[in-house]
């Protein structure tokens, strides 16, 4: 039995399977509530059954894990060998799954850090990535946290919807909601900011929000070696074309991900999200 620093996240970080497990990095699920049935993301609803409820108006909420399941997921990783936990959370801004962490993390059975890394998405999958890579190279928890920490302050997020009315009914869009009075009128550009969306530009049509969004990310690439990550939802053209431009546009860029956002962040953006999430090594 290896003694090793665990690290923990949810299943919004959207980290592909095979990432997950060569790095030995375990996702606690959130859950999705469609009509009456409470579904946990990632293995009883897909992106495409949420996008295609969400088409149909059905009405969509989400959940967080509770404590017993993140105390269930501390003992399994503890009984593996773990002599400590680090357990990286999305934004507390979106979610209380860093609080039931923060619950189960008193009474487990190895000491456990919990991060709200004020991300989501692969915003917050690098940054598991980040912890796990310290945590591999014989790092303690807390150069497993500074690294996830330092990833995090340098990782930018940004993305394009549709419409703003699935962040309106969720609550999700901070300061962006007085845009919601003119949202017919424009195509809303947003970004992640201290853990909560907040409104970058307001484009006029769909194809220059777009053009914009891959401006912004080519810039804040720079020439720097940066890790990126394309999401969408129900859009995987849109997505396919805005990764093949950055990979022509990013001279530094290292790894390109591209995928479709699971069904909780799906919830709350609506089918035609399109985002970049920007990482510096």
């Amino acid at each position: 039995m290896s003694r090793h620093v665990a690290i923990v996240t949810d299943s919004t970080a959207y980290l592909p399977p095979r990432t997950m497990e060569r790095h030995g990095i375990t996702a606690v699920p959130l859950t999705v509530v469609l009509g009456d049935q409470a579904l946990e993301e990632g293995t009883e609803i897909s992106a495409r059954s949420l996008a295609q409820a969400l088409q149909k108006r059905r009405p969509v909420t989400t959940s967080r894990p509770s404590p017993e399941v993140f105390a269930e997921t501390y003992r399994k990783v503890a009984e593996s060998g773990a002599t400590g936990i680090v357990s990286l959370h999305l934004s507390a801004e979106f979610s209380g799954t860093y609080d039931a962490a923060v619950l189960a993390s008193r009474e487990a059975p190895v000491p456990v850090r919990v991060v709200d890394t004020g991300m989501v998405a692969m915003a917050l999958g690098f940054c598991a990535l980040a912890a796990a890579e310290s945590a591999e190279a014989d790092g303690t928890i807390d150069e497993a946290v500074t690294a996830a920490e330092k990833r995090a302050a340098g990782t930018s997020a940004y993305f394009y919807v549709d419409t703003l009315d699935y962040l309106r009914r969720g609550g999700r869009i901070g300061a962006a909601q007085a845009l919601f009075g003119s949202a017919l009128a424009v195509k809303p550009l947003l970004e992640l900011d201290g853990g909560r969306i907040e409104l970058l530009e307001k484009v006029r049509t769909a194809s220059r929000a777009i053009a914009r969004l891959e401006e912004i990310v080519a810039g804040r690439a720079g020439s720097a070696q940066v890790d990126i990550a394309v999401h969408h939802l129900a859009a995987p053209e849109r997505a396919s074309a805005l990764a093949e431009r950055l990979r022509a546009r990013v001279p530094g860029l290292a790894d390109l991900h591209v995928s479709e956002v699971g069904a909780v962040i799906g919830a709350h953006t609506g089918p035609g999200l399109l985002g970049a999430v920007v990482s510096p090594r």
